[in-house]
């Protein structure tokens, strides 16, 4: 039997009472193991609701690889630009580089997200009465749950675990986002009340239960929701972006204060990559980095590895065909990243490019200008990557990125973009400065490739090539690529209802509806300089 979302909470509260009420004392001492700590030892170190957070913690970027392979690379990854299959097999009956994803793909960032969270998030909620373990518990929760909905746009959200049944209600993306900016506002004021105070650290992988630490988090996700909404409800976006920019710890803005999660067991990006050969660097990135000449390709990804072929930094066209890729493309460039490496959750160098654009379209940024955000932006992702020669390279006004020639003579390509990086100074906002912002952010944070391709989407940036083959059926435009996933079967069978009112609702919500397909733009993606 499937469990279905709002299942969910009867399941951990029935779970819960048992463990809980079992308390008829000569059973529980009869049967307790004196070695191994019972769940009242456990509470006593604060270490069942440790535990709980690090599982919530963890689903910001998922660290199992089978879960983190489809809701990290192979989806988003190919959509960002940052990703190419280089699987060479045919078992796979569908992608989603050539836009038609198998049911077994399309159903792992819908359900996991859901089957994953929910259980501890609601054990957490129920059982803990810790104001800094609750407030972290939701701010988890927005992270989490913002990536589901900017996947498919409708989603259950402010009713899931609410009743119990076996059919989960959605909101509309809309609403999600009005719950999520609510649900921030509170845990930054419960974090604000706390933020002088520590947790233990072993509860903690990213700032080792330093709260002051997490109020700057909370207000860069507040940002980045902000800017998210900005082509559609640009009061509501400005509002937002001011309060968690001009706030008392206001947002991540130093070297040291981004959050990098320690992995518990492994960083899932050696499988994908050196380990599995499942993937390789997409061209998009290398035609970039290339054209720019940007010292971090040596800290991003190994040289190609053709036989009789000089070594460069090449990668692989997006979304060719089953079935024909060629026997070397595991030639092409590789990530450099080894299993002990922590997983990039949110660097400062992102809240820096966030604040330029919020400065570019003349918000009040703490009073600071655009450029300097940008460049600042630049100076943090290459000391985060332990690379010199920010300034020469943010003084670069000449550079652009290079076409693409596939080594094998296959796939050749060429992104269209001309922007260089060297700042041009304009009198208020400049839609060319905008994609300078977004094309350096879009180098800096790889390789979030879910919010890569959300920005991708909200602004248009960078230009990326098309990919090689398009099996949508006409549902995607080569021009576009992939807007959102359709919700998986499961859903329409188990709660047909409820999925059916969630497409209407997206098709009222959406300035550019097609159904539920893959062509079919989210709420907020109605940039009208995108067509």
């Amino acid at each position: 039997m499937k469990f279905n979302k709002t299942m969910i909470k009867s399941l951990v509260t029935g779970f819960a009472a048992v463990a809980l009420a079992a308390c008829t004392a000569n059973y529980e001492e009869i049967n307790k193991n004196p070695y191994q700590p019972d769940e009242e030892d456990m509470r006593a170190d604060d270490y069942l609701f440790g535990a709980m957070l690090l599982n919530l913690q963890d689903l910001m970027m998922p660290e199992q690889e089978n879960f983190a392979q489809f809701a990290d690379c192979l989806m988003p990854g190919g959509f960002s630009g940052y990703v190419a299959d280089s699987n060479l097999g045919t078992s796979w009956s569908g992608r989603f580089a050539t836009y038609n994803p198998s049911q077994g793909w399309l159903k792992v960032p819908f359900n996991d997200f859901y089957t994953k969270f929910y259980p501890n998030y609601f054990q957490l909620k129920q059982q803990s009465t810790d104001e800094v373990y609750l407030a972290l518990a939701d701010l988890f929760r927005v992270v989490v749950m913002q990536r589901v909905t900017d996947t498919y746009g409708p989603i259950p959200y402010s009713q899931v675990g609410v009743e119990n049944s076996v059919n989960a209600p959605y909101d509309t993306q809309k609403a999600v986002y009005a719950a999520m900016f609510e649900q921030l506002d509170a845990v930054i004021a419960t974090l604000n009340a706390h933020s002088t105070q520590t947790f233990p650290a072993g509860s903690d992988r990213i700032y080792s239960g330093n709260v002051g630490q997490w109020v700057k988090f909370a207000n860069t996700i507040k940002l980045r929701l902000a800017l998210r909404v900005v082509y559609v409800d640009a009061a509501l976006a400005q509002t937002k972006a001011e309060e968690a920019v001009n706030s008392e710890y206001g947002v991540l803005s130093e070297l040291g204060d981004g959050a990098f999660r320690r992995v518990a067991d492994h960083n899932p990006w050696e499988r994908f990559m050196p380990n599995w050969s499942d993937a390789r660097i997409a061209a998009d990135l290398t035609c970039y980095m290339n054209g720019y000449n940007d010292p971090r390709r040596a800290v991003y990804y190994e040289m190609s590895t053709f036989p009789g072929l000089t070594a460069s930094y090449t990668g692989l066209r997006r979304g060719i065909a089953q079935g024909y890729y060629h026997p070397s493309s595991h030639g092409y460039s590789c990530m450099k990243v080894t299993v002990a490496d922590d997983i990039r959750v949110l660097p400062a160098s992102e809240a820096a490019f966030l604040c330029a654009e919020g400065a570019l379209r003349g918000w009040n940024m703490r009073g600071i200008d655009a450029k300097t955000y940008y460049e600042k932006g630049i100076a943090l992702s290459f000391a985060e990557r332990g690379v010199s020669g920010a300034e020469a390279y943010c003084a670069d006004a000449v550079s652009v990125p290079e076409p693409y020639t596939d080594p094998l003579g296959m796939h050749n390509g060429n992104t269209g973009s001309t922007i260089t990086v060297a700042w041009k100074d304009t009198a208020g906002f400049d839609e060319e400065n905008l994609e300078r912002i977004i094309t350096q952010k879009w180098i800096a944070i790889f390789p979030n490739c879910m919010e890569a391709w959300s920005e991708y989407r909200r602004t248009g940036y960078p230009r990326l090539m098309p990919a090689v083959a398009n099996l949508s059926g006409g549902t995607v435009s080569d021009s576009e690529g992939a807007r959102r996933l359709p919700y998986p079967d499961d859903e329409y069978r188990e709660n047909g209802a409820n999925v059916n009112a969630a497409v209407a609702a997206l098709a009222a919500e959406s300035s550019r509806s097609k159904g539920d397909n893959m062509g079919t733009h989210v709420w907020w993606d109605c940039n009208p300089a995108i067509n």
